[in-house]
This record gives structure tokens, C-alpha cells and sequence, in this order.
């Protein structure tokens, strides 16, 4: 399938009522057809992975083209510079955590860019950081407990940070590490009992919402099955 031939598919599925209701999820691009997440999967199935395409779909800059060049960029051969590169020109949460879950917590620079862009200032890049420990928590398990808990020091870290879209990713990665295993629930309940004794606002929200999911009894009872 060709370049053209993927617009011409994203104007045919467009949906401009639905950039309303997205808009009011925080999905703020500048420039998008409206085409709904199902489509994009579908469409990125039948591409595979096209490095080329997946450069020459960013390069458009629209919301649709955004996604799918994650969903189709290979991260075996993704190089650290892309990442960067792209890392730089997040200003939404959605395209954000779409390229952590589509591509960029499968390379060989995830532990690296988990620790580098964690302390990093620029508030979408901290939020990749802690989305991507979020994701590695989840999903990757040839990591061990103590792998995952290298991390804990970083949600402590930045406990502190006000911004939205950073301290939702905090308590994200936070609550991904709990529901791992009863070992990690354990310190992850340990350490959000550490953040709440903080001062701030985000610390005293990050460190409540993850005890109630953390300590709650569906979260226990599937932990305790394992």
C-alpha cells in the first residue's frame, strides 16, 4: 500500500464530530481526520512493519499519520536519535502513549530512555519515561523483581510534580508495578505510604489512588491466584 493510498484511507474513515469528544479526552492535535484507534490497528495490520512509510507518515504531522508510523516503525531497528526526535514533538497525551505501547517499550533502548527521560524537564518526555514504566511493568516479563524495582526510586523522585499529564503517568507506572506480582504490590504499597508523607498535592493524589487500587480486595485476589 502506498503513502497515498493510506491518506486517501484516513479521509475516507474520517469522523470530524468525533474531534469534539476528543478534544475533551485532552486529545489536542493540530491537525487530525478523527478516525478512531480500531481503524488505525486495523489499517497498521495490513501495512506491517515499513520503516520508510512509518518516517514518511510522521513526517505528515497529523494525528492519524502520527499513530499509525508507530504502529508500523520496527523497534528492532529503530535507532536512539528517532526516539528522540520523535519523543521531542509529543504535545498530546494520546500520541504519547500510543508510540510507549505500539513501539517504543520493545527496544533495545527502553531501560535507558526509562531512566533518562524520567528526569528530563519537558513534560511530555517525563511523561514517556514513567509510560514506559508503566508499560515494561505490564507487559514485559522477562524482567525480574528486582529489575522492577530500580523504578521505584524515580516515582519517589518525582512525586512532586504538579503537572497533569506527569503525575497521572507517575501514579500509572506506580500501579502497573503493584499489580505484578504480590511481592511488588507489597513495596509499591510501601513506597506510595513513603510519597504520601510528602507535602504536595500531586504526591498526596498519586500516593492515595494507588493504595485504593493497590490494597483493594480484586487486586489481591487475583495477586494471591498467581
Amino acid at each position: 500500500m502506498l503513502y497515498e493510498d493510506i491518506i486517501q484511507m484516513l479521509e475516507e474513515n474520517a469522523d470530524p464530530k468525533s474531534l469534539a469528544g476528543m478534544a475533551r479526552a485532552g486529545i489536542t492535535p493540530e491537525q487530525a481526520y478523527g478516525v478512531k484507534i480500531p481503524v488505525l490497528r486495523k489499517i497498521a495490520k495490513n501495512l506491517g512493519r515499513n520503516s520508510d512509510l512509518a518516517k514518511q507518515l510522521w513526517a505528515k504531522n497529523t494525528r492519524e499519520t502520527m499513530i499509525l508510523a508507530c504502529m508500523i516503525e520496527d523497534p528492532k531497528t529503530i535507532t536512539e536519535e528517532q526516539m528522540e526526535n520523535w519523543v521531542m514533538e509529543f504535545d498530546y497525551w494520546e500520541i504519547c502513549d500510543q508510540c510507549i505501547m505500539n513501539l517504543f517499550d520493545r527496544t533495545v533502548f527502553t531501560n535507558k530512555k526509562i531512566f533518562e527521560w524520567t528526569k528530563r524537564e519537558e513534560e511530555y518526555v517525563k511523561r514517556a519515561g514513567f509510560a514506559l514504566i508503566a508499560r515494561v511493568a505490564w507487559s514485559d516479563k522477562s524482567k525480574s523483581n528486582e529489575e522492577i524495582l530500580e523504578f521505584l526510586p524515580l516515582i519517589i523522585r518525582e512525586a512532586n510534580d504538579e503537572r497533569n499529564m506527569v503525575k497521572k503517568a507517575v501514579n500509572w507506572a506506580l500501579r502497573q508495578i503493584g499489580k505484578r506480582n504480590i511481592i511488588l504490590n507489597k513495596e509499591a504499597v510501601k513506597i506510595a505510604k513513603e510519597i504520601l508523607n510528602l507535602e504536595s498535592k500531586s504526591a498526596k493524589w498519586i500516593a492515595t489512588d494507588a493504595i485504593k487500587e493497590l490494597t483493594s480486595e480484586a487486586v489481591l485476589k487475583r495477586l494471591n491466584k498467581q
